[in-house]
């Protein structure tokens, strides 16, 4: 197989610098990540951008760390391998090409993990496809969902069923044994009577704790639609695993959905939810929504106390006056109010839309929302909220 090895992308000469300078390290990777699409593998931007990230990690002086960072990265099944371990031997080790010797490639020992079942040849396992499958789990949970394809969809789907979301705690009034802490005086006093009067063992106590309720606000209006699909799969994770959970939509309309969500099979739970909100990829009126669900649900008990997370991009339809005003309100009465934006994590993003400006102030916790990794982060923010 004859593979082409496309030149570095060229840069204008600088005065002072000699004619054959060496290429910067960035250039060169990502030389070498073309050079792999141009081979004929499926070399994305963002597998590009995760490439760099794991070469930075590694350090550019371990040849085996580069080999290794950018095989997890850049491949995504066992046919690229030969393609891949090509392409690097011509790309880093050629002698017309920059950094010098040729590649010795180190690869690391390969533990097999037993099956549950099975003898011979089905019972032996490939190593390698082993560390492949995971290696791409890895970059799948770090891509945007909106950019997913539908098979890529399909297998972040099923990585949602590892999410462990976890109810925040809040005290309760009662107060339950310890072994150090407040004394217990009524059980210290019935312990010295049980002795009649030998010193007996002192009680301590402590306050119990009870979990807090969690309300998600997600907007579905037509700037959100890649990401509703989603941000429903996370709300329905919340809603089967952790108590007292309330989920709304928000667009045009508020719409409680949480009854829809308790289906067990995430598909069939989206589906009924998707029958039940009206106003799917419409306007945004985040204010006149917010304000439904505090008149209606919030101030008669649903938001006190309550840890509030509002995932939306913060483009509002209607003047941000309202929209702050009615933040305002939720920040009075939650004990802790989450914006969850999914453009947060991205290079270069700004808070300059009129919403989230008006809505800021009365943020707790502003955090991205855009991946599975994302999500992640965003269950424990509000599992130590």
């Amino acid at each position: 197989m004859t593979l082409p090895t496309p030149p570095l992308p060229a840069e204008p000469p600088r005065p002072d610098a000699p004619a054959d300078a060496e290429p910067q390290p960035d250039e060169l990777l990502l030389g070498f990540a073309r050079a792999l699409r141009a081979a004929g593998v499926h070399v994305t931007a963002d597998r590009e951008r995760t490439f760099l990230l794991a070469a930075a990690t590694v350090g550019m002086g371990e040849r085996t760390g580069v080999y290794w960072a950018g095989r997890a990265t850049l491949t995504s099944v066992p046919a690229d391998f030969p393609i891949y371990d090509e392409v690097f031997e011509r790309w880093f080790g050629g002698e017309s090409l920059p950094r010098g010797q040729r590649v010795d490639i180190v690869r690391p020992p390969v533990h097999q993990a037993p099956l549950d079942s099975g003898e011979g040849e089905a019972g032996e396992s490939d190593g390698e496809t082993i560390t492949a499958r995971a290696s791409a789990q890895e970059v799948l949970r770090h891509r945007d969902v909106a950019t997913l394809s539908a098979a890529d969809r399909a297998a972040a789907a099923r990585l949602f069923a590892r999410l462990d979301p976890r109810a925040p705690k809040r005290r309760a009034r009662r107060h339950v044994r310890a072994t150090s802490g407040t004394i217990d005086g009524p059980a210290t006093l019935r312990e010295q009577l049980r002795w009649v009067g030998e010193p007996g063992r002192i009680h301590h106590r402590r306050r119990a704790t009870r979990p807090r309720r969690i309300v998600l606000l997600i907007d579905v209006s037509g700037s959100m639609s890649p990401y509703a699909d989603s941000l429903l799969r996370l709300a329905h994770v919340f809603v089967r695993t952790v108590p007292h959970v309330e989920v709304f939509t928000m667009g045009t309309r508020l719409t409680h959905v949480t009854r829809a969500l308790t289906e067990r099979d995430p598909d069939r739970a989206l589906a009924a939810a998707g029958r039940v909100v009206p106003d799917w990829s419409g306007g945004t009126r985040l204010g006149e929504a917010i304000g439904a669900f505090l008149d209606r649900w919030g101030r008669r008990g649903m938001a006190r106390g309550s840890v509030v997370v509002v995932f939306s991009d913060g483009w509002e339809r209607e003047g941000p006056e309202l929209l702050g005003e009615q933040m305002r309100r939720l920040a009075a009465l939650s004990h802790r109010v989450v914006w969850v934006n999914p453009h947060r994590g991205k290079t270069g993003y700004e808070p300059v839309q009129q919403g989230i400006v008006a809505a800021l102030p009365h943020i707790d916790d502003f955090v991205a929302g855009h991946s599975l990794a994302a999500f992640e982060e965003l269950i424990e923010v509000v599992a130590n909220a």
